[in-house]
């Protein structure tokens, strides 16, 4: 009896468990699309320029935003934000609950006192009602931080020229963007494949070896989380610069996922 008992026991346990499986999928499955749901609301984006709009195909957005996990309520910062393609699409994603920080090096002086230096793109931006939940911080990198910790701190296609200024302590920078983070953040680095062994390409094709950013990157405490190959091209051989005609907007990029420890 007392077998029969412990059977029957086990057997709810063993419904109950697959019960709950069956749960946690069918929430999964149904969290995915309202999550990719979210990324197309913030891409189409009516507010986005055309130039930015023109080059989604070859970017990516949607899966740049699923793999660093962007979500409603966070605080994100775009480094070194160019032109502000990726600072629009965070401001949209994160939505008006959360905070974006367009974050820049000193805006550029005209050589020109007759001509004013254009507008930072970060600062046009920030200025729009568009993206009111955008911040615009101007400093130089060798004393980087931000006014509260982030969820996510993002830079694409910058790394490599953060080793082409002069006497810049990179281990030290890395060490500001661990700060910078809440525990548990995550650090994303997107930047275009060189072949290991010389560091000059960072300023002769501006180009990095990846095995160099994840060495220096963990150095400063975070952890590799992994990798996203959504950006690789195979056919591009990394000995041509990337403004080159001839592989421009189609190199081979790696993106890596660095995360702080809790």
């Amino acid at each position: 009896m007392k077998s029969k008992l412990m059977l029957a026991a086990a057997a709810v346990a063993i419904l109950s468990a697959g019960s709950a499986l069956a749960a946690d999928e069918h929430a999964a499955h149904h969290a995915a699309p309202a999550k990719a749901g979210a990324y197309a609301q913030a891409i189409a984006d009516k507010n986005r320029p055309a130039a930015d709009t023109a080059l989604d195909p070859e970017r990516k957005p949607a899966e740049m935003l699923a793999f660093a996990g962007v979500k409603p309520g966070q605080t994100v910062v775009d480094l070194i934000p160019g032109g502000g393609y990726f600072t629009r699409i965070f401001a949209k994603a994160v939505g008006p609950k959360g905070t974006v920080y367009a974050v820049g090096g000193p805006p550029r002086k005209s050589d020109d006192p007759a001509k004013p230096a254009p507008t930072p793109a970060q600062d046009v931006i920030a200025a729009d009602p568009a993206y009111a939940n955008v911040k615009s911080i101007h400093v130089p990198f060798a004393e980087f931080a931000i006014p509260t910790q982030a969820d996510l701190i993002w830079t694409s296609q910058n790394y490599h020229d953060l080793k082409n200024v002069p006497n810049f302590d990179i281990a030290a920078f890395n060490k500001a963007v661990f700060a910078a983070l809440k525990p548990g953040g995550e650090f994303i680095v997107l930047d275009h494949v060189a072949n290991p062994g010389d560091p000059g390409v960072t300023k002769s094709v501006h180009r990095i070896d990846p095995a160099v950013v994840k060495a220096e990157v963990e150095a400063a405490g975070f952890k590799f989380e992994g990798e996203s190959k959504v950006l690789a091209n195979p056919a591009d051989d990394h000995t041509k610069a990337v403004f080159d005609p001839a592989i421009r907007h189609h190199t081979d990029q790696f993106i890596y996922k660095f995360r702080k420890p809790k």
